[in-house]
């Protein structure tokens, strides 16, 4: 294989340029050209490729985003728009083709595959609810940052006696949501994978007040079925029930940006370099994923077929020690 190609799709995550920076640099050691794809599965279409170099990539491993953008693409879910893609790809005589983000980039990579075109995805979300693997690239920086956060609020929090409702992203996995909540010693989190009533909240947090406690932590999940806005204000209205007096944090995407942590770092650069050495061994059609401190390949119709579960021993577990 003499040509390849690399590109980011979906939302972004830290990491990604660590990933990229180790396909390129691989890529290279193994005598082969590689060209970036700017704006993923879009720039595919439009012909966006560029040559890249080992000076391409160089300072960026400690970079947040992506060197590469990232865009949105409805037109690539069409029949048209994939053979258009193709027809880009064949005309640089590209032999192989890396796609790092998450579900939705892995179905595209995975269409690509079915098309005849080498593909190896790289699962890259926050959210950590790709199948097959146990780890995604920029989940643990994520984590840390919403973490951050967490301490930081309850600082103010015990300072001024309230309950705090804090939203982080996890529009279908709580699993962001569950682990800052478990790490950060929050008194109840809601994730979308179980149903809680607002009821419930006030409930806790008002035997939490009785118990003596000096604040409160509610972590709240985007994709929980009562968003942190509605909680604050349902909270807000009933400040009798709950004892404290209650605030609003919403995170958003700060949680997506920022240096990437050592464990993503070293984690992508892993995902980068396996990835170029499978497309060299003519592997197509999988994913390189973790499993405890082994690579692995996963199918890519196994790894979008479904969300990875999230371990709800670990709900429970959250619960027991709020107490």
């Amino acid at each position: 294989m003499e040509r390849i190609a690399v590109l980011t799709s979906g939302g972004d995550s830290p990491g990604m340029n660590a990933a990229v920076r180790a396909a390129v640099r691989m890529a290279i050691e193994m005598k082969m050209q590689v060209f970036g794809v700017r704006r993923g599965f879009a720039g595919l279409i439009g012909g966006e490729f560029e040559q890249m170099t080992a000076r391409s990539v160089g300072g960026i491993i400690q970079r947040g985003g992506t060197i590469l953008q990232t865009a949105r693409s409805a037109e690539f879910m069409t029949e048209k728009g994939q053979l258009e893609a193709i027809r880009n790809i064949n005309r640089l005589g590209i032999g192989g083709l890396i796609v790092i983000g998450g579900n939705g980039s892995l179905t595209g990579a995975l269409a690509l595959h079915e098309k005849g075109v080498p593909v190896i995805g790289l699962p890259a979300t926050i959210d950590n609810d790709i199948s097959g693997t146990g780890m995604a690239i920029g989940v643990d920086t994520a984590l840390n940052t919403a973490l951050d956060a967490i301490d930081k609020i309850k600082d103010t929090a015990s300072s001024h006696s309230r309950a705090f409702v804090i939203e982080v992203m996890g529009r279908n996995c709580g699993y962001l949501a569950l682990m800052s909540a478990l790490a950060g010693g929050a008194e109840m989190v809601l994730i979308p994978e179980v149903d809680v009533e607002l009821s419930k909240v006030a409930t806790e947090l008002r035997d939490a007040y009785v118990r003596g406690k000096e604040h409160s932590i509610v972590v709240v999940a985007e994709g929980a079925k009562h968003r942190a806005t509605d909680v604050a204000r349902y909270l807000a209205e009933r400040k009798g029930e709950a004892g404290f007096e209650v605030r609003l944090t919403i995170l958003g995407h700060v949680q997506r940006g920022g240096s990437p942590s050592a464990f993503d770092r070293i984690l992508a650069t892993r995902f980068g370099a396996r990835a170029v050495e499978e497309l060299a061994k003519g592997t197509s059609g999988k994913m390189i994923g973790v499993r405890g401190t082994d690579l692995i390949l996963v199918d890519l119709k196994d790894a979008v077929c479904e969300k990875r579960g999230l371990d709800l021993y670990l709900y429970e577990l959250q619960n027991t020690l709020s107490r």
